[in-house]
C-alpha cells in the first residue's frame, strides 16, 4: 500500500463523545413533534452535504416548510450544533493521532473523504488532525459526496496512485465501503467507536464482507 485514506467521522473522531446534539435534541429544545422535523431536516440533507446550503440555511429551510422558523430558532440550533462539535475536535483519541503518526513514519500518504456539512467542514480544516493529510476531499467543498465514486478518484488522482495501491477506512456510512471496493481500493471497516453508537444514530452494521479493524493499530495489520 502506498496511502491509506480515511473517513473522518466515528473513524477519525466521534459525535458520540461530550455533548450530541441530533435531530430529537433539536425538536426537543424547539418544542416540535421529533418526527415532523426530522423528515424536514432529512429532506435538506444532501443538498447540505453537497454545499448548496450553509448549516444556517438548511436549518432555515427545514423550521420553514414545517411552519416553525425564526431567527431565533435558527440561532438556537447552529449555537448548539457548534457547541456539540467543538467537544468532538476537542475529544479527538490519541489512538487517532498515534495511527496517523505511524503511517506518515511509514511514509504513505495519509487522505481524508469526508460527508459534511458547513459547521463540519470548518471545525474540520481548523482541527489539528488536518495537518496529516496530504489529499482532503470535503463533500461541502467538493459539490459531491460518498458513495459518488467521483470524490475517491479525485483523491486518489491528487495523490498520484492507482486504486488499488490505497486502504480506505470508514466506518461504513453513506455506502463507502462499497464504493472504495467497487474502483479497486481494500476497505476496513472501523469499529472502535461502535460502543457508543445509540439509535437512531448508528452509522451502518457491522459488514462482515469487510476486513474489520477493532482498534486503531489493527489498520497497520492491512498494509
Amino acid at each position: 500500500m502506498k496511502a491509506v485514506i480515511f473517513d473522518m467521522f466515528e473513524t477519525l473522531v466521534s459525535l458520540f463523545h461530550g455533548r450530541t446534539y441530533f435531530s430529537e435534541d433539536i425538536a426537543k429544545d424547539l418544542g416540535i413533534p421529533e418526527e415532523e422535523f426530522r423528515t424536514a431536516w432529512h429532506a435538506t440533507e444532501y443538498a447540505r452535504t453537497i454545499g448548496q446550503y450553509t448549516m444556517e440555511e438548511g436549518v432555515s429551510l427545514s423550521l420553514k416548510a414545517i411552519g416553525r422558523y425564526s431567527e431565533e430558532a435558527v440561532r438556537l440550533v447552529v449555537e448548539k450544533r457548534l457547541a456539540a462539535l467543538t467537544d468532538t475536535f476537542q475529544s479527538i483519541p490519541e489512538e487517532t493521532f498515534a495511527l496517523l503518526t505511524e503511517l506518515r513514519q511509514r511514509g504513505l500518504y495519509v487522505g481524508l473523504i469526508s460527508n459534511c456539512f458547513s459547521d463540519e467542514c470548518a471545525l474540520m480544516q481548523a482541527s489539528p488532525l488536518y495537518q496529516y493529510f496530504d489529499t482532503t476531499k470535503l463533500s461541502y467543498e467538493q459539490g459531491i459526496a460518498k458513495p459518488e465514486q467521483t470524490i475517491f478518484f479525485r483523491a486518489i488522482d491528487e495523490l498520484g496512485i492507482e486504486p488499488e495501491d490505497c486502504l480506505y477506512v470508514g466506518d461504513g456510512g453513506s455506502g463507502e465501503l462499497e464504493a472504495a471496493t467497487a474502483i479497486g481500493m481494500k476497505a476496513v471497516q472501523a469499529q472502535w467507536f461502535r460502543k457508543g453508537f445509540y439509535e437512531p444514530h448508528v452509522p451502518c452494521p457491522v459488514k462482515t464482507e469487510f476486513a474489520q479493524a477493532q482498534h486503531w493499530q489493527d489498520v497497520l495489520k492491512y498494509l
